[in-house]
């Protein structure tokens, strides 16, 4: 990942961009060309979901960093106007996870946003696991993709809501 985290610098990235990019690269790892995710939609290299992409396309390591560094750009700037405090970089990173993962609508509609702009920072975290659903009576957080749940979205989840509480707590400390 020391590779990547330079080739995110290479590409004009700040500090905390880069440790976001490589916590998702982690998180969705590299693939070469376009794959079905879980929820059958044509993605590519690092989780980038694009209809414009066909099934079988293929893209060089460093097509798939630059992929991975515009999208962080565009969910920086989606995250960054709807959240109304200022985070740390622990819990920035962890929701730019997030909402990299989920999408900016859902992150917009998120109790975990409402609580985060309350300034609940340690139950926004939280709420990385344990989000409520109605529909399925669960509180496991945002775990489930096409109906089912994902264990790489559990643990994705718990080391969100980890780190995140590490930035929430040393906020809170100061």
């Amino acid at each position: 990942m020391a590779n990547l985290a330079s080739k995110l610098a290479a590409l004009g990235l700040g500090t905390a961009l880069i440790g976001g990019g490589v916590f998702i690269a982690k998180h969705e790892g590299e693939v070469l060309g376009t794959y079905s995710d879980p929820v059958g939609m044509t993605t590519s290299c690092y989780g980038r979901a694009d209809p414009s992409h066909q099934l079988g396309q293929v893209f060089s390591p460093d097509e798939c960093v630059a992929q991975l560094a515009e999208d962080i750009k565009k969910h920086d700037r989606q995250l960054t106007q709807v959240v109304r405090v200022q985070l740390s970089e622990q819990e920035y990173q962890a929701y730019l996870s997030f909402h990299y993962n989920v999408g900016p609508g859902n992150f917009r509609s998120s109790t975990l946003l409402r609580k985060l702009n309350a300034g609940d920072r340690v139950d926004a975290c939280i709420e990385l696991t344990h989000a409520c659903s109605k529909t399925r009576g669960t509180c496991e957080g945002w775990t489930y993709a096409g109906g089912r749940q994902l264990p790489g979205l559990v643990t994705r989840r718990r080391e969100e809501r980890d780190l995140c509480l590490q930035g929430a707590l040393s906020h809170e400390a100061n």
